[in-house]
């Protein structure tokens, strides 16, 4: 997920350039050091996440905790900063200390589940039913289920209730609508539309909604479809319906522009809903991303994070990690874990349940059904299409390139075409 809860994959693709080698010599790693008693029974595991920050770090405890409970164990739980997650997998395979349970940001389980240091869910039992094809794509690597997320995330469109009846313009459903209502929604410190447009991940994130909606395809980025997804986002920003300074904002820079009555609709994700909720002077709403024309199904980014289990010479520890894994997995824990972080459950029947219970995630469970994995057509490549495609943002929103021109540059990049 590209957000709070699942930091921008900022790190993965030179990170672990030269690193394969270095894991897959090391795939008879353990779980930690110590957890059992002279008899071999298991009494404790290990557990890493990036989740530091309250509350969400004790809620995360709280929940490890009670599963834990459930498979007879104490659950360790250890949390290092996003940026420093991956790097803290690559030193402890090298020296065989992985957790016995690790959670992974589902664009880079393929990258680690491709050196051999995890090991496939099938083999204890544990079978992902109920779940969207995305969902299970973004666990999955080479036909194997390496990981399971309880909860999952996308983008949607959020728009101020008040400016829109004020200017009398309603919720756009396409493109030509959302220009439109950009157009009419701008004033003199307002602008119509904002994005997270960065040269990062986080900004090829903000823009896969656009490009998959129009047919485009990361496999092939110098396509017509593609240069008409940039070039709606290039329009909004010469009619100045949209502010330039999208090319610096981050995600929490959109909502804070939001908040702050600077722009009247915003790309952003459910973890923001917390936030805007506490400003009992804001009347918001939120409906799916445009689609290119009417009729078309908006096909948006899945995002979350997939909790896996890395090789372990103790296969008694990897048995109550499982059990563990198995736990955060079923329908009740799901709906908590979703309440808790304005999420989507996995299976398809908890979501639905969560829509219910907070219309606000109407929008989101119905866009979680048909959204895809980042990795689910170029799998370990997916990374640098990812760098292709905020780079052509960056050259086509600048106007050193047309879309058509940036996005072939990015295709070069991307695949040496």
């Amino acid at each position: 997920m590209i957000s709070p809860a699942s930091p921008p994959a900022r790190r993965i693709a030179a990170l672990l350039t030269g690193t394969i080698i270095l894991i897959a010599g090391a795939t008879g790693c353990g779980g930690g050091t110590g957890g059992g008693s002279a008899t071999g029974k298991v009494t404790s595991i290990t557990a890493l996440d990036y989740y530091t920050d309250e509350p969400e770090h004790t809620q995360w405890d709280e929940m490890l905790t009670a599963c834990g409970r459930t498979a007879g164990v104490k659950v360790e739980q250890r949390s290092v900063p996003g940026a420093s997650l991956i790097p803290t997998v690559l030193r402890q395979a090298s020296s065989r200390t992985l957790p016995d349970l690790l959670m992974l940001d589902n664009p880079d389980l393929q990258q680690i589940a491709r050196t051999g240091a995890l090991t496939p869910l099938d083999q204890y039992g544990i079978e992902p039913g109920g779940l969207a094809p995305g969902i299970l794509s973004a666990g999955t690597y080479e036909g194997k289920v390496y990981g399971l997320a309880p909860y999952v995330s996308t983008v949607a469109l959020f728009y101020n209730k008040d400016m829109l009846a004020k200017a009398g313009v309603a919720v756009p459903r396409t493109w030509s609508e959302l220009k439109t209502a950009a157009a009419e929604l701008t004033r003199p410190g307002r602008y119509g539309m904002a994005v997270d447009a960065n040269a990062t991940f986080e900004g090829a994130w903000q823009f896969l909604p656009f490009l998959w909606s129009n047919g485009g395809d990361e496999r092939r980025l110098d396509t017509p479809q593609a240069a008409q997804a940039l070039q709606l986002w290039v329009d909004l920003v010469k009619s100045g319906s949209m502010s330039k300074s999208v090319l610096n904002w981050t995600q929490a820079d959109v909502h804070d522009q939001f908040a702050a009555g600077r722009t009247a609709m915003m790309i952003n994700g459910p973890w923001r809903i917390p936030a805007l909720n506490k400003d009992k002077n804001l009347r918001w709403g939120v409906a799916p991303v445009p689609v290119p024309r009417a009729g078309r199904t908006p096909v948006t980014p899945l995002g979350g994070e997939v909790w896996t289990i890395p090789q372990s010479p103790s296969k008694a520890r990897q048995e109550k990690a499982a059990q563990v894994l198995a736990c955060l997995n079923n329908s009740s824990n799901m709906l908590t874990l979703a309440e808790q972080h304005f999420t989507v459950p996995s299976r398809t029947a908890v979501a639905a349940r969560r829509a219910e219970q907070a219309p606000s995630m109407t929008a989101f469970v119905t866009s979680v059904a048909t959204a895809r994995a980042r990795t689910s057509e170029l799998g370990v490549r997916w990374p640098k299409a990812a760098t292709g495609i905020y780079t052509a943002i960056q050259s086509a929103l600048t106007g050193e390139q047309t879309p058509e021109e940036a996005l072939r540059h990015a295709q070069r990049y991307a695949t040496g075409d």
